[in-house]
């Protein structure tokens, strides 16, 4: 089992900045894909962006490249979400998630948390 708890999230006007972490316990750290995603109100969740288990390698929807940037560091076993330039449609509940490196599916997701952009 992985553990996933995200925090940073809040109230933010549009083109100011956000941090979000996410914490994982329970499991090898390093052993994962770690993924963000976000789901607005009345939306289904979309992928924001995911790195690699060595944090070598980044992906990003292209809604957010530029803006966002994930990292990970393993000594704490945590994942960032560094959000800038925000946009009133970055508005969401943000989730991280946990992908096991042979697996094809996020097996593990935090609770999620709010981030709400204000024009």
């Amino acid at each position: 089992q992985v553990q996933l708890v995200e925090s940073g999230g809040g109230l933010v006007q549009a083109g100011g900045s956000l941090r979000l972490s996410c914490a994982a316990s329970g499991r090898t750290f390093s052993h994962y894909t770690m993924g963000w995603f976000r789901q607005a109100p009345g939306k289904e969740r979309e992928f924001v962006g995911s790195i690699s288990w060595s944090g070598e390698s980044t992906v990003y929807a292209d809604s957010v490249k530029g803006r966002f940037t994930i990292s990970r560091d393993i000594a704490k076993s945590t994942v960032y979400l560094q959000m800038n330039s925000l946009k009133p449609e970055d508005t969401a509940v943000y989730y991280c998630a946990a992908k096991y490196v042979l697996s094809t599916t996020y097996g593990y997701w935090g609770q999620g948390t709010q981030v709400t952009v204000s024009s």
